[in-house]
């Protein structure tokens, strides 16, 4: 019969290695989970032609998941995956067995597929940290460093409730700041749409009753027709400028040697920029707070942390900090020496260094600007919304005190 290597972790989160006879692979797994065994590797000891029949029946896995491809999930279903996950492991569930619970239930949708692949991997001796990384490309470097966290310490369980509190808080997160600019870019696109109806139809419409009454035209609608007149023979060019311009200034902001002037420039942008800066500041600290408090050294969880920051510049104020914090330096002081982040902030990290709870700080400061980011959207909806209804009612005025006055100049001809 043939021997198996295996490498497990126990119910209490301590690792464990050993030799086991096994009619085949599933057998071992079997064996290792009437244990209470969580499989980290297993290896067949004897037997060549059995070893070479076993790596072709991996390789034959590798290949059924290469054919179907990585999976790549929107945040939703990561979120719904991982509270999922943590309360079938937080009711004392196994890895594997949680994994197959899932893949049977229906409401998943395609999420089966998902814990299907999972399943497969991990009852072959993949790590389940591994097994992310392979199934799908959208969990990331950060969610899988902290599975691999989870399974080391025996606290996966923990560790991942705690990563769905956090991928839900960066969600809605994004969320506000969508919303927040829908509003006036909707309102935007109405005034625009608006002027164009005048310019289009409505003024060409006057003209021609004027022309009919051999009335004269006031000088402003003068204006506003030949304004149309332009519009309406040269459209194409203009639409091919507007374009064209669009088209470089994307094409600028994309080049790598410009894509972090352009990072930079967003958050000098009035009103828009500091939003900006604060997501950032609660991002980074809800996630800085996170990896900490899973237990990963301060040093691994700033580099998780620039993995998870898109920005250019963000990441290259990231990096000075991880330089300092590398050679000894706190975090506070580096963080004031960078220059980037508010005296607030900077004293509250300062007060969980020398408390020697920096997890619980970061985590303070994170509600603080989290808050402080609410105001921020709500000062700048306030304060576009009205600017934007004034600006599109002038140019709706103005267009219809046009009309109005060439109306009443038209029946003035008719009268004398």
């Amino acid at each position: 019969m043939p021997t198996f290597a295996y490498k497990a972790l126990k119910a209490d989160g301590t690792q464990t290695s050993g030799e086991l006879d096994a009619s085949d692979r599933h057998g071992a797994m079997d064996l290792l989970d009437r244990g209470g065994l969580q499989p980290l590797n297993l290896d067949l000891k004897t037997d060549k032609a059995k070893n070479g029949e076993s790596s072709a029946s991996s390789k034959s896995k590798e290949e059924e998941v290469e054919m179907t491809g990585p999976m790549r999930l929107k945040k939703a279903e990561i979120v719904l995956f991982t509270e999922e996950l943590s309360e079938l492991l937080g009711a004392g569930l196994q890895l594997e067995p949680a994994l197959r619970v899932m893949e049977n239930r229906e409401e998943l949708g395609k999420l089966k597929r998902l814990t299907k692949t999972l399943r497969q991997e991990v009852r072959d001796g993949t790590s389940f940290s591994g097994a992310l990384a392979k199934a799908s490309p959208s969990f990331g470097d950060l969610y899988c460093s902290l599975a691999r966290a989870g399974e080391v310490s025996g606290a996966l369980s923990t560790i991942l409730k705690r990563q769905a509190t956090y991928l839900t808080a960066i969600q809605e997160l994004q969320s506000k700041v969508m919303m927040a600019l829908i509003y006036p870019f909707f309102l935007i696109a109405s005034g625009i749409a608006v002027v164009v109806l005048f310019i289009t139809f409505l003024i060409p419409q006057l003209m021609g009753l004027l022309d009919n009454t051999n009335s004269e035209m006031p000088a402003i609608g003068q204006l506003m027709i030949d304004l149309s007149d332009f519009v309406r023979a040269w459209w194409w060019i203009i639409l091919g400028i507007v374009i064209a311009v669009i088209f470089a200034f994307v094409s600028y902001i994309k080049n790598p040697n410009n894509h972090e002037w352009w990072d930079e420039t967003k958050l000098k942008i009035p009103l828009f920029g500091k939003v900006l800066k604060t997501r950032f500041f609660v991002q980074f600290l809800e996630t800085l707070a996170n990896l900490v408090g899973n237990g990963l050294t301060l040093l691994r969880a700033l580099e998780l942390s620039r993995e998870a920051t898109p920005n250019l510049y963000l990441k290259k104020i990231i990096s000075r900090i991880i330089d300092y914090v590398g050679d000894g330096a706190a975090l506070s002081r580096t963080m004031k020496r960078v220059g980037f982040f508010p005296p607030l902030l900077l004293d509250m990290v300062a007060v969980g260094e020398q408390t020697g709870q920096i997890g619980e700080s970061l985590e303070r400061a994170a509600t603080r600007y989290d808050k402080e980011l609410e105001k921020d959207i709500s000062k700048i909806s306030a304060l576009i919304q009205p600017v934007i209804v004034v600006t599109m009612a002038l140019l709706v005025g103005i267009m219809a005190y046009m009309m109005i006055s060439v109306i009443f100049e038209t029946i003035s001809g008719l009268n004398t």
